[in-house]
């Protein structure tokens, strides 16, 4: 039985949702081993974030994944400060592509931004990133950094763009050494393969109506218009991580839509490690060096190393899977 009148009835008006909505994905089980710096780094990239975005007003969406207290410490007091503005706890890990379907169904803006939580944002990502989604037909992924990515997943832009007189089209590698090289280290790529890749880069630049882009881009970081999303969400999925994640990208090329990115970097990947330009001097003097000598070339024995690793993913799968 409802006693008395809901005092909620006496508001004259509701706040709308922000026009842009930036979806970030956590996953922080612990923070000792893979993950010791792994809340750092995802402080850096919230503290990058509320810097570095000032074209529009903008709104934060948060979901966790299933991380462990410390994180969820963290979540829960900056939501209270209001710089989260939504936050949604997952009680398990329903994977990259499971989070996806719910997180960027339910951002409320016309515009979804998406970044995993180890992605840096710097000034002009949006404006760049605005510029390309403005001026080019039908976008539906805008990101903030070239880097190479397989060119299955970009055939309609490819074609759109070879069969629109209006657009002119050049080949080439278009991306400087430096650029290159510290996006492939931060996802771990050895330096002899860098270098090799960068040897043979040959990307596609499209300009048009006097904007210009790359051809391509990466569901680790993007801009997307809400409708986009709506028109390939929900996603099928088995796995957390792994391949399933390469179905946005996917979905979206099969619906036509223009898969681009901007021809300079705004965004970098930071990985599990902070960078040094982010590492606090003092923590930095504190490190303690790396092992050298004899253990340290039979811990690098490819052998070895696959066992121990091998047993590390087991060990995690015995505690977290499926929790």
């Amino acid at each position: 039985m409802r006693v008395g009148t809901n005092p909620a009835k006496s508001l004259k008006k509701a706040p709308k949702p922000a026009p842009l909505t930036v979806v970030i994905l956590t996953y922080i089980p612990y923070t000792s081993g893979y993950y010791r710096e792994s809340l750092a780094v995802f402080q850096a990239c919230l503290e990058s974030l509320w810097a570095s975005t000032t074209e529009m007003p903008f709104e934060v969406l948060v979901f966790d994944n299933g991380s462990g207290p410390e994180t969820r410490a963290f979540l829960q007091e900056a939501h209270r400060a209001g710089r989260i503005h939504y936050l949604m706890l997952s009680h398990r890990n329903l994977g990259v592509v499971g989070a996806w379907n719910i997180a960027l169904a339910a951002a409320p803006g016309r515009l979804v931004a998406y970044a995993d939580s180890d992605v840096y944002f710097r000034p002009g990502w949006l404006a760049a990133s605005l510029r390309i989604l403005e001026a080019f037909p039908k976008v539906g992924m805008v990101t903030a950094r070239p880097f190479p990515n397989a060119s299955e997943r970009w055939t309609a832009t490819r074609a759109w763009a070879e069969g629109t007189p209006e657009a002119q089209t050049a080949w080439g590698r278009f991306l400087d050494w430096e650029t290159y090289a510290a996006f492939e280290r931060s996802i771990g790529r050895p330096e002899d393969d860098i270098r090799r890749d960068y040897e043979t880069l040959r990307l596609l630049r499209i300009t048009y109506r006097g904007v210009t882009a790359i051809a391509g881009a990466g569901h680790w970081q993007f801009l997307a218009p809400k409708a986009a999303l709506q028109d390939v969400l929900p996603l099928p999925y088995e796995r957390p991580m792994g391949a399933d994640v390469t179905h946005l990208d996917l979905a979206l090329n099969a619906r036509g839509y223009l898969r681009l990115m901007t021809p300079q970097a705004y965004v970098d990947h930071m990985g599990n490690r902070l960078p040094p330009d982010l590492r606090p001097a003092q923590r930095a003097g504190r490190e303690r060096p790396a092992p050298r000598g004899l253990g340290r070339r039979f811990l690098h024995l490819k052998p070895v190393r696959k066992l121990l690793l091998a047993l590390y993913d087991r060990i995690f799968r015995w505690y977290y899977e499926g929790a």
